[in-house]
C-alpha cells in the first residue's frame, strides 16, 4: 500500500516536471522565432531587407521546427512555414507592404502558439 502511494506520487511529480519543461522549452523556441521575425520586420520597414535576411529567418525556423514537431501539431508548423515562404517571396520581389503583413502574422503566431499548448484550465477542458 505504501509503495503504490509512493509510486503514484513519483509518477505525478515526473509528469509535472515534464509538463513544466515542455512549456518552458516551447516558449523559449518561439521566443527566438519572435525576436528574429521582429528584426526582419524592422529591416523590411526600413527598406533594408534582402532575400538573404529572409533566408536566414527561414533557416532559423527550420532548426527550431525540427525540435518542435514533438510538442505541437504539424498544421501549426506548416502555417508558419507558409507565411515565412510568402514573406520571403514578397521581400525578393520588393513588395514590402505584403511582406510586413506576412511577418506580422508570424509574430502573432509566435506569441500565441505557446500559450495554446500550455497547461491551462481552458486548454484542458
Amino acid at each position: 500500500m505504501v509503495k503504490s502511494i509512493i509510486y503514484t506520487i513519483v509518477a505525478i511529480a515526473l509528469c509535472a516536471a515534464f509538463f513544466i519543461f515542455t512549456e518552458m522549452y516551447v516558449g523559449e523556441q518561439f521566443g527566438y522565432l519572435y525576436d528574429a521575425t521582429e528584426i526582419l520586420y524592422e529591416k523590411v520597414e526600413e527598406g533594408d531587407a534582402t532575400e538573404n535576411d529572409a533566408n536566414a529567418l527561414r533557416q532559423l525556423w527550420e532548426d527550431k521546427k525540427s525540435k518542435l514537431h514533438i510538442f505541437i501539431p504539424h498544421n501549426d508548423i506548416a502555417q508558419i512555414d507558409h507565411y515565412l515562404s510568402e514573406a520571403s517571396g514578397h521581400i525578393r520581389d520588393g513588395e514590402n507592404g505584403l511582406a510586413l503583413a506576412k511577418l506580422e502574422v508570424v509574430k502573432h503566431m509566435a506569441q500565441s502558439l505557446p500559450s495554446a499548448y500550455s497547461i491551462r484550465l481552458e486548454n484542458v477542458f
